[in-house]
């Protein structure tokens, strides 16, 4: 969950951080930026109207050069209109330092995971075959006012992953 987590000034994204703390080479491709029509799951994370317009970032994230991950980060128009959120160019320390300058702050974030078969042009972007599963993510992360700030939906080959829940109880 570090990657929730507005990083300090002068630090790079958490992306690149954690895997080179880890000796590996991450890094992202921003494939598109701008306003959309939300989908119908996002419209709903995002507490919008179906059909009304979110931001969104598209990117695919590599892992020592080689697809792992289609991440679309979503947006209401209220907080990222006109903001570098709706631009294409790599925000320095992330969008979610830059969401946090923006006096929105993450302080829960709530995921659903399914596994699935890939679309064709989600196997084609993540180098696979439509025949391997994938993992979809979506996270919607609140601010204090329990708001909607950000919706992700993360697409990523299952047999690359672990997921590892760390939770307090009481």
């Amino acid at each position: 969950m570090r990657d929730l987590a507005p990083r300090p000034p002068g630090q790079g994204d958490a992306w690149s951080a954690e895997t080179a703390a880890e000796g590996r080479r991450g890094s992202q491709r921003i494939v598109q930026a701008g306003e959309v029509v939300a989908p119908g799951e996002i419209a709903e994370l995002l507490e919008v109207g179906r059909g009304d317009r979110v931001i969104v970032r598209r990117r695919v994230m590599y892992l020592d050069r080689r697809p792992c991950e289609l991440t679309d980060t979503y947006y209401p128009l209220s907080i990222a209109r006109g903001t570098r959120l709706a631009g294409t160019a790599k925000i320095a320390g992330g969008a979610v330092t830059l969401l946090a300058e923006l006096g929105h702050v993450g302080v829960r974030a709530r995921e659903d995971v399914t596994a699935r078969l890939p679309s064709d042009e989600e196997a084609t972007a993540l180098e696979s075959e439509v025949s391997q599963p994938v993992l979809q993510l979506l996270r919607l992360t609140l601010d204090a006012g329990d708001r909607p700030v950000q919706a992700d939906r993360m697409v990523m080959p299952a047999r690359l992953q672990r997921l590892r829940y760390d939770l307090r109880i009481g």
